[in-house]
């Protein structure tokens, strides 16, 4: 199994999973000119696709997905709750496949077994995805404002992980946002910060981790060497080693071995 990333931050999100002849996108918050160049990116077409994931409604994760899928014939699966909230994402005389999930139930798509798991965020039935092909498993974690144990649980034993450092708390707390807006965002649900992902990584059972990924960070409350250092110092490694998820480049591809 291999995954990369078209992009990562309030501008737009997408992250492809795949598995031999398996791919999926797991939301997609670009336009679609811009969605197939970034998959262009990773030699990928969108005939490729196997399915799209969406996590939640908002803009910077559904905003191109729905779109994207009736033009190019790709499957959607996502909670019902936010198949209520995006509607307004819908193009019209359009015949979209929709499967509606279940936040607690996996299914399988191909050769990827999908593990939904709900998340403390403000949407309407938020979500995140771990995946599995028998032998590996990645787990992604984006938009949650808080932890909880069943995240940690989920999360557990990865071999891989792509994990939310959206802000420094200092710098959320200096920078330009309006007051409401900075109280959404450091929230319990809201983002995660740099401190509460390292303490959430400190509880996980990592023994098996080959790639942990800084994902969705703020492009003004945070940079990324803090988000590094948090990590780092919670894993005990190198800061060096902890991957980045860039909201132009994304990630290109991570091969779990």
């Amino acid at each position: 199994m291999r995954f990369a990333s078209l992009g990562s931050g309030s501008a737009g999100n997408g992250l492809v999973v795949e598995k031999q002849h398996t791919r999926l996108l797991m939301d997609c918050g670009f336009g679609l000119r811009d969605a197939v160049q970034r998959l262009a990116r990773l030699a990928l077409a969108p005939a490729q696709l196997s399915g799209i994931l969406i996590t939640h409604e908002h803009d910077d994760h559904a905003g191109g997905a729905f779109k994207f899928a009736a033009k190019y014939d790709i499957p959607l699966w996502l909670t019902h709750g936010t198949w209520r909230m995006s509607q307004r994402y819908l193009p019209s005389n359009s015949d979209l496949k929709i499967t509606l999930i279940d936040s607690h139930q996996s299914f399988a798509i191909g050769d990827v077994e999908v593990c939904p798991y709900p998340v403390p965020h403000d949407a309407r039935e938020p979500v995140q995805y771990v995946f599995r092909d028998g032998q590996h498993k990645l787990g992604v974690l984006t938009d949650t404002g808080t932890s909880t144990p069943h995240i940690e649980q989920m999360l557990s034993a990865c071999d891989a992980l792509v994990l939310e450092c959206n802000h420094d708390l200092q710098m959320l707390a200096d920078g330009p946002y309006a007051r409401p807006l900075k109280q959404r965002v450091g929230s319990r649900l809201g983002h995660l910060d740099n401190q509460s992902a390292a303490t959430l990584l400190s509880r996980l059972d990592n023994s098996k981790l080959q790639h942990l990924i800084a994902a969705h960070l703020s492009a003004k409350n945070n940079l990324p060497s803090l988000a590094r250092q948090a990590l780092s110092d919670a894993m005990g490694c190198s800061a060096d080693w902890i991957g980045i998820a860039d909201q132009a480049t994304g990630f290109d591809w991570r091969q779990i071995s």
